[in-house]
């Protein structure tokens, strides 16, 4: 297994679709494309699913997973080669380096799906939704752009809409359970790995759009105090 490994990442390494803490970046995926086509993160993209998916779905725009871990990311880079997926590629970065890789504006929405949702209050500033990576995403993501939120974690869902409250985030879209919707877009039809596990055994799948206001105020103690009594 550990063999297997090291070849996916000495393999990851040759794949044109595919950079790995790229110096130089910023306002430059264009070239990357070879194109001015709206940009879409999928952030913890994990075997990049939802990634491949939607570049599917939608030609005319490029989709870019992002995950540190290579070894799942190699899955849809190699699908993405050899099926000539153009509109994809990924990036093996830390999300919280996401600044340093994209310009202010460059990117035009941003997909969250299945996150580790850390459950331990402890660690809620881990939690990809928490306000201290919104402020990561604010310095990349258009003015106007969306950010989507898919989870089979209700505790995550129900974080998620707390922040929102409590930061001024405006929800533009909220499924309690996405497949229970008697119409769907079938972006929201793309399954992960992840979900077809069910690791929450939560039966339901949440979904969260929303945008970011102008500036996000920095309340974070309030927040980690407002979850410890909650506990």
């Amino acid at each position: 297994m550990a063999q297997k490994k090291l070849q996916r990442f000495a393999d990851l390494k040759t794949f044109s679709n595919t950079l790995e803490y790229p110096p130089d970046m910023k306002g430059k995926w264009s070239s990357f494309f070879k194109n001015d086509n709206p940009m879409v993160l999928e952030l913890a993209c994990g075997r990049g699913e939802y990634t491949v998916g939607m570049a599917q779905l939608f030609p005319e725009t490029n989709f870019i997973g992002v995950d540190v871990k290579g070894n799942r990311m190699y899955i849809g880079a190699k699908k993405c080669l050899l099926e000539n997926i153009a509109n994809a590629g990924f990036l093996r970065t830390q999300i919280e380096k996401l600044g340093d890789y994209f310009a202010p504006g460059e990117v035009d929405e941003i997909w969250i799906t299945f996150p580790d949702p850390q459950l331990r209050t402890s660690k809620a500033k881990k939690r990809l939704t928490h306000p201290r990576f919104l402020r990561v995403y604010q310095q990349i993501l258009k003015p106007t752009g969306f950010i989507h939120l898919k989870t089979d974690s209700p505790d995550l869902y129900h974080f998620t809409k707390r922040v929102a409250e409590l930061y001024g985030l405006t929800i533009v879209e909220d499924f309690d359970n996405v497949y229970a919707e008697s119409t769907l877009k079938e972006e929201l039809k793309i399954k992960t790995h992840y979900e077809s596990l069910d690791i929450a055994q939560s039966k339901k799948i949440h979904y969260l759009k929303f945008t970011l206001p102008a500036t996000i105020k920095n309340i974070d103690d309030q927040l980690q105090e407002i979850l410890k009594d909650e506990e």
